[in-house]
């Protein structure tokens, strides 16, 4: 794993287990795409974007928690899924409860610790081993089992792990594309480009490596920041190929988009696990 800050975890950790309902390789989502052309910037006024965003996390992450709303949308193999999910979020530890709508389902999702726990629908927990009403998939336990392989992608899905991007932008990675309302919020949006060679430490080079198999040797990515430099938008466009072009018995690429927005800045969580006795770990599973 590389080197990042621990919070703003559960965001995209939602979208884990998002890729858990829909059985695809990535999840991504259909969020606004207003687009639109930077015009040339000062040296001046690009440093300044350059810092807002290499700031932004942190400053997200001293608000403690959010509400939080996830737009994803996957397509592989001529099949789209999309998965809507809303709820609140630690940003100190990652801990969420949310509830995700996916292919007509509503599905209770809780993130404690890194482990996904879900509220299986009734009429699917024959399907489950002991019949149980919650699964869980340990998420850390599941990467390592793969070889950290499919976890690299994941990771890039996980806000706690795109807090470390600030370490592939450079002045010339970052754009300016205008000012936006975000849910009623004054915003700010700028278009990044991070090289996926900088993210790496030393000895997280050959994770770096895999992950550039995956997803190319860039990753496109727009924030949107409000006037005290929070995030409140987050946008990643990613075509992602199955770890080694194997695919697993999956499909070989998936186009993903994932929105993930912040507002409620302070808001309560309570999230704790379901009791051991009405859980069934699917880790193995999930890691298949």
């Amino acid at each position: 794993m590389f080197e990042l800050r621990a919070g703003l975890k559960a965001g995209a950790i939602g979208v884990a287990g998002a890729v858990a309902c829909t059985a695809l390789v990535a999840c991504g989502s259909d969020g606004p795409d207003t687009g639109g052309k930077a015009g040339k910037k000062s040296p001046g006024a690009q440093e300044e974007g350059t810092a807002a965003v290499r700031t932004a996390y942190d400053r997200t992450a001293e608000a403690e928690t959010a509400r939080m709303t996830l737009k994803t949308r996957t397509t592989a193999e001529g099949k789209t899924v999309s998965v809507n999910g809303e709820g609140v979020i630690d940003l100190a530890d990652g801990d969420s409860e949310m509830t995700l709508t996916a292919e007509g389902q509503k599905i209770e999702q809780r993130v404690i610790d890194g482990t996904v726990y879900q509220k299986v629908p009734e009429a699917q927990q024959a399907n489950v081993p002991g019949n149980k009403p919650w699964i869980k998939i340990d998420l850390k336990k599941a990467a390592q089992q793969n070889g950290g392989g499919s976890g690299g992608a994941t990771q890039v899905n996980d806000p706690a792990e795109t807090a470390g991007f600030a370490k592939g932008v450079t002045d010339k990675d970052v754009k300016k594309i205008g000012t936006e309302k975000v849910d009623g919020t004054n915003t700010t949006r700028y278009r990044v480009t991070i090289d996926i060679d900088k993210l790496a430490g030393p000895g997280d080079r050959a994770k770096a490596e895999q992950l550039k198999k995956q997803l190319g040797p860039t990753l496109p990515m727009d924030v949107w920041l409000d006037d005290d430099g929070r995030i409140r938008r987050q946008q990643m466009d990613m075509r992602m190929k199955a770890p080694d072009g194997s695919g697993a018995g999956g499909p070989q690429k998936a186009d993903v988009r994932t929105v993930i927005e912040y507002s409620d800045f302070g808001t309560e969580l309570e999230a704790d696990p379901p009791a051991a006795g009405q859980t069934a770990d699917m880790t193995g599973k999930a890691q298949r």
